[in-house]
């Protein structure tokens, strides 16, 4: 039996959503059998994060029709491994030759469908660039329609134009295909203007728009920030006089995704309800993306409750969406009975959704249940990386524990990761906390002595800092140091510069200041050069969740179709019998309208460190780590 692990909290509360509990998914009692309540508010988990069969490797057993086919397989396997260890398909396509004999075309065809399963456009547009030199190769309009998507996909519009040419060279008439490929290589280029010039020549003069040229000029104009001329053709298309298609799910999707960047989340909520009227299916990525800009725990855990109603299962995401709501509000112990329950619940946690655990336990400075989950993440194949390690020592620094914090660090160094401005960041706050301005000050020399570059977070720590032990005039002069060294105050570093000033004449010069910095007026001798002020000065940091969506599903595909390719096959190089000696299949079913979009979340972005006044919040693991 696991030896229970004591975890002093705040009193227990009723788990967060009476659906968690519900017999559908595997728990009967409204609270966690395996966690009981003590009079203090002790609580102790037995076993917590306990290793559940599912998370097991297990061995994959491969069947074949005879030997023949495992022949033919396992020579199949060999080719993709040869191919993904080269990072180039040709050379080892020209050994597969036989003295000069064409390839068989279930091979060439089989290799660039499942390159295109795996989204390798740079290995598809490789192989159709060496076939259209090959005389045994008759090279054919879906080619030339396959190599025009692949460039697209790259956002590669002048190849994408040389290809367009060539085809017109050859005689092949305009398709949608090849058209809306071309615009999507400049919405990737960011030639915006030039890929609604492509979308609106093709409503007035073909060739007619498809659902998929619809859902990335969509894409576009959302990621270009051009809400008003995405609204105007959504608008279109939910007209059902004149409209020239049904607006699909994805388009839906999207738009939502949009409602929510532009911070218009009535829409949004208006535009969910519209679904189910016109006959579009709600998933998991509808109600991900509605959870994905609640800022309240409540209103996330309600979004989650009504998705389970609906009879609609929870993924990673989802689940991920809800610890971290919890844990923004220091709710630690309904964070870790959402993980609990999603393990229950046979769903595979992701390192982001560890983090996002570990995140709620270092907000409070709970080190043992941190550990815990840190020690968790290794045994169930989710590698730590150095945002679980910046998190982990987020949690000695909240815990006042600048001994375990030091210990800590230095272990990051040894299992080889670099620190960068993030953890040395929350080292820094850590001592700003403690009030030992020398130590302080040691670490920050330490951290540019090693080549790193103090950020707007680190200086505004520092500045708080002097501020508070010193007097007014040494904030005043790590204020004046963030300026100088070319970064624009945000708006947290201001708050706190005006907080610090006490006496009328501190006040009137920190307002002078701050004016000075957000107008634009700083002398340019101050600033080093530039002195524009930059476009995400007034962000608050506070503001900036921790728990933005994982954006692998925000208006995307949720469907579970071979896009979505198995990881294990992956690695292994295997491609399904169905996917050789055919057609590429490839006509627009492959457009994934969240490709783009995954910046935003927390998929792959960390917000910035640190929240200056009162407290050291964790923000900064879901943006920095990736700098």
């Amino acid at each position: 039996m696991p030896q229970p692990s004591t975890m002093f909290t705040k009193p227990f509360v009723s788990a967060p959503s009476t659906s968690l509990w519900s017999k559908s998914y595997g728990l009967k009692n409204s609270v966690n059998p395996s966690v009981r309540i003590c009079k203090r508010g002790e609580i102790l988990c037995f076993g917590m994060l306990a290793p559940r069969k599912f998370m097991q490797r297990k061995k994959k057993v491969e069947i074949f029709k005879d030997a023949a086919d495992e022949a033919d397989q396992r020579n199949w396997w060999k080719l993709m491994l040869e191919i993904e260890e080269a990072d180039s398909a040709i050379e080892v396509l020209k050994s597969r030759r036989v003295k000069n004999q064409a390839l068989p075309k279930d091979l060439v065809v089989g290799t660039l469908v499942r390159f295109k399963q795996l989204k390798k456009w740079n290995l598809v547009s490789e192989v159709l660039e060496w076939l259209r030199t090959q005389h045994w190769w008759d090279f054919k309009e879906v080619d030339f329609l396959m190599l025009m998507t692949a460039y697209g996909k790259q956002g590669d519009f002048i190849k994408a134009e040389r290809v367009l040419g060539y085809m017109s060279k050859k005689g092949y008439p305009a398709h949608v295909v090849s058209y809306t490929a071309l615009m999507e290589a400049y919405g990737k280029g960011r030639q915006y203007d030039k890929a609604e010039e492509i979308f609106r020549g093709m409503q007035s003069s073909g060739p007619e728009p498809s659902a998929i040229t619809y859902q990335i000029i969509l894409k576009i104009f959302v990621e270009a920030d051009k809400f008003r001329e995405a609204d105007e053709i959504f608008d279109t298309l939910l007209d059902e006089k004149t409209s020239p298609l049904k607006p699909d799910q994805k388009m839906f999707h999207m738009m939502i995704y949009m409602h929510k960047k532009a911070g218009t989340y009535e829409k949004a909520r208006r535009l969910f309800a519209l679904m189910p009227a016109r006959g579009i299916q709600q998933t998991t990525v509808t109600y991900n993306s509605l959870m994905s800009f609640e800022t309240n725990y409540k209103e996330v855990s309600k979004t989650f409750d009504q998705m389970q109603r609906a009879g609609i299962r929870p993924d990673v995401v989802s689940y991920a969406l809800l610890i971290s709501a919890y844990g923004k509000a220091r709710r630690e112990e309904e964070a870790l009975a959402v993980f609990e329950e999603m393990l229950d619940a046979g769903v595979r946690p992701t390192r982001k959704a560890y983090n996002l655990l570990l995140d709620a336990f270092a907000i409070s400075g709970m080190v043992e249940q941190a550990r815990t989950v840190f020690k968790s993440m290794r045994r169930d194949r989710c590698t730590p990386d150095l945002c679980s390690y910046t998190t982990m020592l987020l949690a000695y620094v909240n815990a006042s524990d600048m001994d375990g914090a030091e210990k800590f660090f230095r272990r990051i160094k040894e299992d080889g990761l670099e620190p960068n401005v993030v953890t040395h960041g929350t080292l820094i706050k850590g001592y700003a906390l403690l009030n030992n301005l020398e130590k302080m000050m040691e670490k920050y020399e330490k951290m540019r002595s090693g080549g790193i570059e103090p950020n707007a977070t680190v200086l505004t720590t520092i500045m708080d800092a002097f501020g508070k032990n010193k007097d007014f005039d040494c904030a005043v002069v790590w204020f004046n140091e963030m300026v100088s060294v070319g970064i624009s105050p945000d708006q947290k570093a201001k708050n706190i510069l005006l907080s610090l000033a006490k006496t009328v004449e501190e006040q009137n010069e920190a307002k002078g200041l701050v004016e000075n910095v957000s107008s634009g007026r700083v002398l340019k001798d101050d600033i080093g050069g530039d002195d524009d002020d930059d476009s995400d000065d007034d962000v608050d940091i506070d503001d900036v969740s921790s728990a933005r969506v994982l954006k692998d599903n925000i208006g995307g595909d949720d469907d579970d179709d071979d896009d979505d390719v198995d990881n294990d096959d992956v690695s292994s190089g295997r491609v399904l019998k169905d996917d050789i000696g055919g057609d590429y299949d490839d006509d627009d079913d492959d457009v994934d309208i969240d490709d783009d979009a995954e910046d935003d979340v927390l998929g792959n972005k960390h917000d910035e460190l640190i929240a200056i006044g009162g407290g050291f919040q964790s923000e900064h693991i879901v943006k920095a780590c990736d700098m």
